[in-house]
């Protein structure tokens, strides 16, 4: 659970880091949680 907590943590901030645009910013963070949604499924 703390793998998945800290994946989450450094997911979100590369997103914000990352990209350009608020929009940008909310596809990022969806495919972060969908990474995050598979790893928790395993």
């Amino acid at each position: 659970m703390k793998k998945i907590t800290l994946l989450a943590i450094l997911s979100v901030t590369f997103a914000l880091v990352g990209c350009n645009t608020v929009k940008g910013v909310g596809q990022d963070i969806q495919k972060a949680g969908e990474k995050i949604e598979g790893a928790a499924k395993k």
